[in-house]
């Protein structure tokens, strides 16, 4: 650690004196929520970036080398088949203690150089085989100055239409063997890192960074690639209260289930996207038009496995040229990758991490709600602002028209008025600065104005958690409409429990309770009406899936799932733990897959079930028919809309533009 006293002294009278300006643009420059007053914050009606059809790129956030492939895989390798370049930016050097270990071999002494080097080694083994390119596969590596004169490690590889380009940073991961670097840099208002030197990298003098230049090193990064898909790491993860002797052992940070690196860069790169937008509009420019996907870490080992084998194998063999191995002859001195990973041992390991991916927001797709005339009209987040894209034809989409509200998560939920009014509820980051100012996530409401029209301000629907650290914990909003008009929310409270609020037919809300059963239960809540009008929860526990019908919990015992879960007029539709095969209430629903499932009823079709086939296409059964889309930009999330037309599927495009599938014509 180097922290220098004057600098401290320096920056802390700074921040004193320059509350609002430049403080604010290190986290989420937006004003603070108002709880009583409905309020348009931010204002909607910016301009939106439209990026030419096919401009699609990839850009990936993680802490350490391998963190992408653990957590973040399959879905960046399935883009990346689709041809979507990609941009995989490593904060850290990843030279932990500096000994790469070798199974069955005494220790070597500490190299940090060394063991640094081996794993960026490893990484473009990884990648050079996912390009379909043999593992040592020479790569181009370049120095690239960032904002303030600050230098990192590019390295570039492209074949047959495709491109990966790595970036190391290269901040420490620990300045000490106890002290936590990144984390600390996220909370200190002062605090100077110095970067480590990679054997053999391009980059050959040491930089160093606070809190606002990492910060702004990050925007600098977006400004330049302009990604239109973002994958980072859990900013918010669930509290979880191992014994010391096993925290210690699997590097998790103290009540929570993931490593403190892995945290505070997440918290840094959802500040760099908050600020690059907020910059941008500023500047009277568009808003930047990306979608954001934030995955869970070290959560993957706690719950129940939901990769079934086929998808775990490719994940998997992914790590294996990560790892390498001694013997390699790769061309790198310092080593062929990171030994302790290599061959079978993604697999062997007690922790798990690679059987699971999980999103911290499960996303089953774009809101879509039926307009006048039966024109569709789909809602989601871009540039963590709300959205709304309209047809002009059946499947003729316009481009994005801003509903503000921002910086929000991924994942909103909707509820449908009986008039036909639409009721948008999202996760807001109502603050994320660091350095020891407020990080406090809320729960908000956008309520259309008429069916179809414009809409009223954004309202806060508060949280209903008590304090800034448990506010974090929250889950992805999930609402239905209830005969009668009472509208049911649900969310994800930070026991892992289920907290709701009711929306009377009137408008009025009322309190935050939390339903019956102490039970912990993952995101990605399943809600129904069946046709006796009662309301169904569903949820999948450690156990089994949990369901509450009309806010009790059923006495009966479910089956245990692996994945989320999707109900259909009060209907269970599941995964057992690490397998493809999704089950309902006949059994065997025929949808083989993995990743989130949607569940919609159709008068023409009965029950439709929308999902992700074991080659991550989007796939549909319903009626009996099975339909799996082949054709058209790669998908970041579906949902399946019955409307007068007939089913729809819509999905999100990675090129952030919505895109139309009727599987079985009009």
């Amino acid at each position: 650690m180097h922290i220098s006293a004057r600098r401290r002294t320096v920056l802390a009278a700074a921040l004193a004196a320059g509350a609002g300006s430049a403080a604010t643009l290190a986290g989420c420059s937006v004003p603070q929520p108002r709880r009583t007053v409905p309020t348009a914050d931010p204002a909607p009606g910016k301009p939106v970036d439209r990026a030419g059809p096919g401009r699609a790129l990839l850009m990936q956030f993680a802490a350490h080398p391998d963190d992408d492939l653990y957590f973040m895989n399959p879905d960046a390798q399935r883009l990346l088949d689709a041809g979507m370049p990609l941009v995989s930016v490593y904060v850290t050097a990843g030279e932990h203690t500096g000994v790469n270990r070798i199974a069955g071999m005494p220790e070597t002494p500490p190299d940090r150089a060394a063991y640094s080097s081996a794993r960026h080694q490893g990484l473009r083994q990884a990648y050079a085989e996912a390009l379909g390119l043999p593992r040592f596969t020479p790569w181009r590596r370049r120095v690239l100055t960032l904002a303030g004169g600050r230098r990192a490690e590019v390295d570039v590889l492209a074949h047959g239409g495709r491109r990966v380009e790595l970036v190391f940073l290269n901040l420490p991961m620990h300045t000490s063997r106890r002290y936590m670097a990144v984390p600390a840099l996220w909370e200190d208002r002062a605090l100077e890192l110095r970067t480590h030197l990679s054997a053999g990298s391009p980059v050959t003098r040491v930089d160093t960074y606070d809190h606002e230049q990492l910060t702004g090193v990050l925007v600098d990064l977006l400004r330049r690639h302009r990604p239109t898909v973002v994958h980072t790491l859990d900013p918010d993860p669930d509290t979880q209260h191992s014994d010391e002797a096993t925290r210690k052992r699997d590097s998790e940070q103290p009540g929570y289930s993931d490593h403190g690196d892995h945290t505070a860069v997440a918290c840094f790169t959802w500040a760099a996207l908050c600020r690059w937008v907020a910059e941008a509009v500023r500047d009277g420019g568009p808003v930047p038009a990306f979608a954001v996907t934030a995955f869970r870490g070290y959560y993957n080992r706690h719950w129940p496995k939901n990769l079934p084998p086929s998808v775990l194998a490719e994940k998997a063999a992914r790590l294996v040229p990560y790892g390498g191995d001694p013997s390699w002859r790769c061309g790198n001195p310092s080593g062929c990758g990171d030994y302790g990973v290599g061959g079978d041992r993604p697999l062997t390991n007690r922790k798990g991490w690679v059987r699971s991916t999980h999103h911290r927001w499960p996303l089953r797709g774009p809101v879509v709600a039926e307009g006048p005339g039966g024109r569709l009209e789909a809602y989601g987040v871009l540039g963590l602002r709300a959205v709304r894209w309209r047809e002009s034809a059946p499947g003729m989409w316009g481009g994005p028209e801003d509903l503000g509200g921002g910086p929000l998560a991924p994942a909103p939920g909707a509820a449908v008025l009986g008039d036909g009014r639409l009721l948008l509820f999202a996760v807001r980051f109502a603050a994320l600065e660091g350095r020891g100012r407020p990080n406090r996530r809320e729960v908000v409401l956008l309520e259309q104005r008429s069916p179809g029209g414009p809409f009223l301000a954004w309202r806060g629907l508060g949280n209903p958690e008590r304090g800034d650290d448990r506010g974090r914990r929250i889950g992805a909003p999930v609402a239905v409409t209830a005969p009668g008009g009472r509208v049911h929310l649900f969310v994800r409270n930070a026991d892992k429990g289920v907290s709701t609020r009711v929306r009377e037919p009137g408008g009025a809300w009322g309190p935050w309770r939390v339903l019956p059963g102490g039970a912990e239960v993952q995101d990605g809540f399943a809600v129904s009406v069946d046709g006796a009008g009662r309301t169904h929860v569903y949820a999948a526990g450690r156990e089994s899936v949990r369901h509450w019908v009309d806010g009790r919990e059923s006495a009966g015992r479910l089956p245990l799932s692996g994945a989320t879960v999707a109900s259909a007029g009060g209907e269970l539709f599941h995964r057992t733990p690490a397998s493809g095969t999704l089950l309902g209430p006949g059994g065997d629903a025929g949808l083989d897959g993995y990743g989130p499932v949607a569940a919609v009823r159709s008068p023409a079709l009965g029950t439709v079930l929308l999902g992700t086939d074991l080659k991550g296409r989007t796939a549909v059964r319903a009626g009996g028919r099975y339909r799996v889309r082949t054709e058209g930009p790669a998908a970041v999330a579906a949902t399946a809309h019955a409307g007068t037309r007939g089913l729809t599927v819509v999905g999100l495009g990675a090129d952030g533009r919505p895109w139309s599938w009727t599987p079985w014509g009009p």
